[in-house]
């Protein structure tokens, strides 16, 4: 960053007491969250808060014994935590660049390793990929979240979106996919054959193809537990 006297490093990175949105970007990597009431976010991912905040572990029938049961097959690490209370809330997940989405009676699907918080009256819910799940360790969880209101998703480095049309699919890697439109149904397909096998492939064993109209978030990065966190 440079060399600074202590104060001018205080000036430069000091938290910005003049916004108050619901969610904001503190930082590119830092998710300010001006709570009076509650939101869901990805446990762990406080960094930071002042106020009167609480802060509860997702309980096991929070959202109803079906998406339990979801939450159970497809192994899912990510868990979701409730803060609830008046204050200043600061989230981030391992230094991964922050996108706010405002919905407006819209939907997205999210990996489940890239969602970092949404308001409360966002419904959801987990979507497994059964296609895929006795092909990768846990198969692949996305959860799509649907209505009106705010969602922040991470990735790592900048994201790029792919426009999909109709007859034109979009391939992409999965560990290297964060988020799509909530209405695509993406297939799975394998690169598996003598080539493959004898390192003369891809080197991608598994793509999902993403037909329609719609658009396809990617990051320039390969999770290696985003096919079962």
């Amino acid at each position: 960053m440079g060399n600074y006297s202590i104060t001018e490093f205080i000036n430069k990175t000091k938290q910005d007491d003049t916004e108050n949105e619901y969610f904001e970007l503190e930082t590119p990597r830092i998710l300010e969250v001006n709570l009076s009431s509650q939101v869901w976010a990805k446990a762990g991912s406080m960094i930071s808060y002042n106020g009167n905040i609480k802060f509860e572990r997702e309980k096991m029938l929070e959202h109803g014994v079906g998406r339990m049961v979801k939450k159970a097959f497809t192994g899912e690490g990510s868990s979701l935590m409730k803060a609830h209370g008046n204050g200043r809330l600061y989230l981030a997940d391992q230094g991964k660049k922050i996108t706010i989405f405002d919905l407006n009676d819209e939907s997205i699907t999210v990996n489940g390793n890239d969602l970092l918080a949404f308001e409360p009256g966002i419904k959801w819910d987990i979507k497994l990929m059964k296609k895929i799940a006795g092909m990768m360790s846990g198969g692949l969880f996305n959860i799509t979240l649907s209505g009106s209101g705010k969602v922040a998703i991470t990735s790592h480095y900048e994201p790029l979106t792919l426009l999909v049309h109709p007859g034109m699919p979009v391939i992409t890697d999965p560990s290297a996919t964060v988020a799509w439109s909530g209405h695509l149904q993406p297939e799975f397909r394998t690169d598996i054959s003598y080539r493959t096998l004898l390192g003369r492939g891809s080197g991608e064993t598994f793509q999902m193809e993403f037909s329609g109209e719609g658009f396809v978030i990617v990051q320039p990065f390969e999770e290696s537990g985003s096919t079962s966190s």
